[in-house]
């Protein structure tokens, strides 16, 4: 984690904190294997849900600060026609992160190429800002309101999703294959307009209320739709794709499905019986879905705690306590947790991933909720 001073105020009357993904750089996802990258970074992704663990927690003036920080990227033109905002930022909000290899060196346990600097910097990726609006939505409730200058910026940025959320993408594993409908990026762009709307709507702030309500309403029935597979009974990675995708999860986990609702039931059982092997949780079948790149990985530690989080939704406790307690046995002797968990316990990929423990976080904190509510009746 890194905490910054704002350049405009070296007095630092006005904290801005940002935090990078890992500390680490090309710390191997297989051991041997290709899939080595530089995670010292600030994700907007990771930034947004850092502040939703900051608000669980009560850390407001930490919230605060970095929402400073995302606030400075969204008012900014990062020289993107494309996308208004880029995935992932410097510390300081550099844009450029050229991604190079040190070919000199051999890597951790002879695992190659190593990697400094990122080039998915440069990827479309439109749940990113179903992510951002989430988290401004929970600190204008319950933290700070937000200013109507940083409303005018989001708001710019939810009619440019407004026409664009029909663009395929990179989607959240950043893949480096082609683009595709990735289900958990249409799903996020409807998490972001409808936010939105929520938040104007509370706050009284002009918007393009017509625009988003009828592409909130668009975006829904098509992932109805396309994103899913009668077949399978199961929503799907991607449309058209007969394979599933651990993100499917945040389906329920936002509230965009019912815990009840059969498709979403059908669904969990799906990733159940494909991605899951001793209660661990892999993202996805790199090769039932090609992503561009050879070899596979662990299991995806955040997506076992999405898991978790979902059986608590679902008012499965007994297995929501005995997954995240499972989990809990893999971390190092200090608690924490890189990326992934190999099929001996043995952990891969950056680390300590700040990915991760937000996950862990807001898993641990529903969970907690639900068995108090459980307890006291």
């Amino acid at each position: 984690m890194c905490r910054l001073w704002s350049r405009d105020d070296p007095l630092g009357a006005r904290k801005q904190h940002s935090r990078i993904a890992a500390p680490t750089a090309s710390l191997p996802e297989e051991i041997g294997g290709e899939r080595n990258w530089d995670y010292r970074y600030c994700w907007i992704r990771d930034a947004a849900l850092t502040i939703d663990a900051f608000m669980r927690m009560g850390y407001v003036d930490e919230a605060r600060g970095f929402m400073r920080w995302l606030g400075k990227r969204t008012r900014e033109s990062n020289g993107n026609s494309e996308s208004p905002l880029q995935i992932m930022y410097g510390i300081r909000g550099e844009h450029h992160l050229e991604e190079t290899t040190l070919d000199h060196l051999s890597g951790y346990r002879n695992s190659s190429p190593v990697r400094i600097g990122n080039d998915a910097h440069s990827q479309f990726q439109l749940d990113i800002y179903g992510e951002l609006m989430e988290s401004v939505y929970i600190y204008n409730r319950h933290g700070w309101p937000i200013s109507y200058d940083m409303w005018m910026s989001l708001s710019g940025i939810l009619d440019w999703v407004s026409k664009n959320w029909q663009k395929p993408d990179e989607g959240i594993w950043e893949v480096r294959g082609d683009r595709k409908h990735f289900v958990h990026s249409k799903l996020m762009a409807w998490n972001a307009l409808a936010k939105g709307l929520k938040l104007a709507d509370e706050r009284s702030f002009p918007a393009n209320r017509e625009l988003w309500i009828s592409v909130i309403d668009e975006i829904f029935h098509e992932i109805m739709d396309k994103g899913w597979n009668e077949d399978l009974q199961s929503f799907t990675q991607s449309y058209g794709s007969p394979v599933v995708d651990a993100a499917l999860l945040q389906l329920l986990n936002i509230g965009a499905l019912s815990p009840r609702d059969p498709r979403m039931i059908s669904t969990i059982k799906r990733i159940e019986e494909t991605l899951t092997r001793d209660s661990l949780v892999y993202r996805y079948d790199p090769e039932e879905s090609p992503d561009g790149l050879s070899g596979r990985e662990g299991t995806f530690t955040m997506c076992t705690f999405w898991l978790a989080e979902s059986y608590t939704r679902s008012g499965r406790l007994e297995d929501a306590r005995f997954l995240f307690e499972r989990m809990l046995g893999y971390a190092s002797p200090l608690g924490l947790f890189a990326e992934e968990t190999g099929p001996t316990g043995d952990m891969l990929g950056n680390f300590p991933q700040a990915f991760t423990h937000l996950a862990l976080i807001n898993s641990a904190f529903i969970l907690d909720r639900a068995l108090e509510r459980e307890t006291t009746g």
